[in-house]
């Protein structure tokens, strides 16, 4: 379908249309859609599948286990809590309010939500994000990626039959767009995506002050960080899995370990054992392995590959036709150079050394860098890396594992300033959804005349006492 200003805007309208005639207050009825949600990605999950190797080149199991088996679960959490987090909450007004008694917190939708997701993970981020969407009561337009077509064309299939476009629509195309979408008066808008088309995104949004929540990528990448005690073994296998997935195209990857210098030389050769285990020599020619999203995006991998290709010690080896990248190890690295100053978003892996000693300035550089969207310590010393994950500002992160806390239900998925504003996942996606509406409930008999003129002369003494001791 090609889109207009005039079409998008008719789309915003009818959506806006659908929820002030209330249906979607009921949280019954939320239910229910989420349910035919859930139906639906059951339903359509080998199209999903084929629509995620077509564009990333993913065989069914990483298609399953990064894609649809996690909306899933998303939908199921959903399901089973928003009852509850739906409720209206009861506070007692305190005696200043006397004498009203209580007041009611509601959690109320935002209205027509604006969902613009990205290539990577286009149908977790893409329905994930819309499962928070339909908790908290919204309508909502889906902006998805031009760069996965395949997976963009089978979520408006998925989504067309499943629920009226007044309620929900996938609209497709480039960034013109995603700007017809940006330039409507939307509710609430939630992006997916780098940080310079953040700040865009921001922009728009300002100009009819809605509210935003941004997923974004770490602008100067995600630290893995291997202290001389940790376990090599281990850290190499987890590290490896980690970049192979999705060809390192995840906002959350590992964008450069830094090991202690005392255990480089046994890391680096533990990873190059780990990722030749996982996923062969030449990983190019692997049909398992994921390939990156377009042309671009491996001419720019291979680009800077090339740029390294002395200090590349594994992989930086690639097949443009099939546009699959080998895992590529770049070592020796110093932390002031330009590859560890940038989000790579591919299956490059600069590798820096430091002194063990020397971790915590390690640590104080890294901060003084944009904030991460991750972060990962491997260590022993679990009192060093809690302080270390306690202090440091990053979006989430793991010790001694990778990735997974995406996974733990009820926890927010999140970022902070570069990576990101918002969170969602689970109840957390509820809240983001809606915002909170205090009511109070006031009397008509027994009001005081303490908040009342006059304030001075002989009522002042006795108003002021009163106040003091309201206030304790």
């Amino acid at each position: 379908m090609t889109y207009t200003q005039e079409k998008i805007r008719q789309l915003v309208e009818t959506q806006r249309k659908f929820f002030r005639s209330g249906i979607t207050l009921n949280v019954n009825w939320r239910l229910q859609q989420l349910k035919k949600l859930k139906a639906a990605v059951i339903a359509h999950e080998e199209e999903l599948e084929k629509a995620l190797h077509h564009d990333l080149g993913r065989s069914r199991t990483e298609a399953y286990l990064c894609d649809i088996g996690p909306v899933i679960v998303e939908i199921n959490e959903t399901i089973r809590g928003l009852k509850k987090w739906a409720r209206p909450e009861l506070h007692f007004s305190g005696l200043m309010c006397f004498p009203s008694i209580f007041t009611t917190v509601y959690k109320l939708p935002y209205g027509v939500s604006l969902i613009i997701s990205p290539f990577n993970f286009p149908i977790l981020l893409t329905l994930g994000v819309l499962t928070a969407s339909i908790a908290g009561g919204n309508t909502a337009v889906i902006k998805t990626s031009s760069k996965s077509a395949a997976s963009t064309k089978a979520l408006q299939k998925l989504i067309a039959e499943t629920f009226p476009e007044n309620y929900i629509t996938v609209v497709d195309g480039g960034h013109d767009v995603a700007d017809m979408c940006l330039a409507q008066r939307f509710d609430k808008i939630f992006y997916t995506g780098s940080p310079a088309v953040g700040r865009h995104v921001l922009e728009q949004a300002a100009k009819n002050l809605t509210p935003v929540a941004l997923e974004l990528g770490g602008e100067t990448g995600n630290w893995c960080i291997v202290r001389k005690d940790a376990n090599i073994r281990d850290a190499a296998r987890k590290i490896a899995f980690f970049k192979i997935c999705n060809a390192g195209q995840i906002c959350i990857n590992i964008n450069q370990v830094a090991v202690a210098e005392e255990i480089a030389d046994t890391f680096n050769e533990a990873l190059k054992a780990e990722f030749i285990r996982q996923i062969g020599e030449k990983p190019e020619e692997n049909e398992e392995y994921p390939k990156l999203i377009n042309d671009s995006a491996y001419d720019k991998c291979q680009k800077l590959a090339e740029q390294y290709k002395e200090r590349i010690i594994f992989g930086g080896t690639g097949n443009r036709g099939t546009r699959r990248f080998a895992p590529t190890m770049i070592y020796p690295v110093r932390i002031d150079e330009d590859i560890v100053q940038q989000e790579l978003f591919c299956p490059l892996l600069p590798i820096v050394p430091y002194k063990d000693d020397e971790v915590d300035s390690l640590m104080e550089t890294i901060a003084d860098r944009e904030h991460p969207r991750a972060m990962y310590v491997f260590t022993k010393d679990i009192k060093w890396a809690k302080k270390v994950m306690s202090t440091q500002q990053y979006g989430g992160g793991c010790i001694n594992e990778v990735c997974i806390h995406m996974m733990v239900k009820g926890v927010p998925f999140n970022g902070v300033g570069h990576s990101g504003m918002g969170a969602y996942h689970g109840e957390w996606g509820f809240r983001e959804f809606t915002h909170p509406t205090t009511v109070l409930k006031g009397k008509t008999h027994f009001n005081l005349s303490l908040r009342e003129h006059p304030y001075t002369g002989k009522h002042e003494k006795l108003k002021m006492r009163l106040l003091k001791m309201f206030e304790k």
